[in-house]
């Protein structure tokens, strides 16, 4: 099934005044990358069918290389699932590759990416994922992770704690076949393609090229979040596991009003939640971490109790950290006032927003986050 793509879809979830200003952005983003490593990042998973496509006459291969033939460029096409496989336009085949001609961009889903696309048949549909060198996905990552237009120190202390996050995922996914990393900040990182690219995540990346963060000689699970409310955990306290370098440190993100919040839960969306334990009659903190946040939180209803430990303290009720307290509201309701954003490990972004502004560099931002690590050039194999 063929659609047209405009070019102008390309930016349209770009504002700009001028029409210059889109072909200046076109010619920036074709800008070649250092060649690295290529990974594997899922953009569509279990699907019936997926929207292709690319900016510039696509090669169209099957799974053993072979060329079946060419997409032109501006159009897209629906990949659907099939018995023993995957159709796209005319062919039939196991599974395709994408590949753009020249510096063109493929289109997934309904975004524009750097690389090329595979899509697979897999047990529950069709994945779609894009091969891509992984500073070129930084590009894309940075700029969804952190406003552009921030201290060049923070962004390239991100590029780096994103650097080495993705090869961290990249190791423990060694035997999946299909994909390293997804596009989602729920589990991976934030990846919508060309769109979050601009000149100063470029300058971040380049700068910091090929760089990741070790604790003996071993890549690091270099989390991050947005703010920590003042002070960061020890990973035991969060995840129940303890890793060396994830240690609570004093934060800088005081006075951010991201990081302050409020959220008021009726007992009917408690128990909506968490439908166990009936009707919700209280809810209590039970056990702190050293920095004040929640590690043990018991809610009581009528049918049973549900004691949440954790970092599924945050999860469970969808709240922005665990650091806060609870009162008790108006008609039986529960008031909890909060810092923080995320789960309050690694890196805090706008602690190192405030330390770059302070006159801090990348490096020493790292080094107060990731304690006793070593930066360490990529060793391609």
């Amino acid at each position: 099934m063929k659609l047209q793509l405009l070019l102008g879809s390309l930016f349209s979830q770009i504002k700009v005044r001028h029409w210059w200003i889109s072909i200046l952005f076109w010619i920036v983003l074709v800008a070649p990358a250092q060649a690295s490593v290529i990974l594997r990042v899922a953009i569509e998973r279990g699907v019936n069918q997926v929207k292709v496509g690319s900016s510039t006459t696509a090669i169209v291969k099957d799974g053993s290389g072979r060329t079946l033939g060419q997409l032109p460029s501006m159009s897209s096409y629906y990949a659907q699932a099939i018995s023993g496989g995957v159709a796209l336009d005319r062919w039939r085949s196991g599974l395709f590759w994408i590949e753009p001609t020249g510096k063109g961009f493929v289109y997934i889903g309904d975004r524009w990416y750097r690389g090329r696309t595979l899509v697979i048949p897999t047990d529950k549909g069709l994945t779609a994922v894009n091969w891509v060198d992984i500073e070129e996905y930084l590009y894309s990552v940075i700029g969804g992770e952190m406003d552009a237009n921030w201290p060049q120190e923070a962004l390239q202390a991100q590029a780096i704690a994103a650097r080495t996050y993705a090869l961290y995922e990249r190791e423990k996914q060694r035997s999946n076949p299909i994909y390293d990393v997804g596009d989602t900040p729920d589990r991976w990182q934030i990846y919508k393609g060309v769109i979050s690219e601009s000149g100063g995540i470029y300058k971040a990346v380049d700068a910091t090229s090929g760089q990741v963060l070790t604790y003996k000689n071993q890549i690091i699970l270099s989390v991050f979040h947005a703010c920590s409310g003042g002070h960061t955990e020890n990973v035991e306290d969060v995840w129940g596991n303890t890793l060396p370098y994830l240690r609570a440190v004093q934060d800088f993100d005081q006075n951010i009003s991201e990081c302050s919040w409020v959220k008021t839960f009726s007992s009917a969306q408690i128990s909506a939640m968490i439908p166990s334990v009936g009707n919700v009659k209280d809810m209590l903190t039970e056990a702190f971490s050293p920095f004040g946040s929640v590690k043990t939180l018991k809610i009581v209803g009528d049918k049973g109790t549900k004691v949440l430990q954790g970092e599924e303290v945050r999860t469970a009720l969808k709240l922005k950290s665990t650091r806060f307290r609870v009162s008790k509201g108006t008609g039986g309701s529960f008031v909890l006032q909060g810092l923080g954003y995320g789960h309050a490990l690694g890196m805090s972004q706008w602690g190192a927003y405030n330390l770059a502004r302070r006159g801090a560099n990348h490096l020493q931002i790292l080094g107060h986050y990731y304690q006793g690590v070593a930066l360490t050039p990529i060793r391609v194999k």
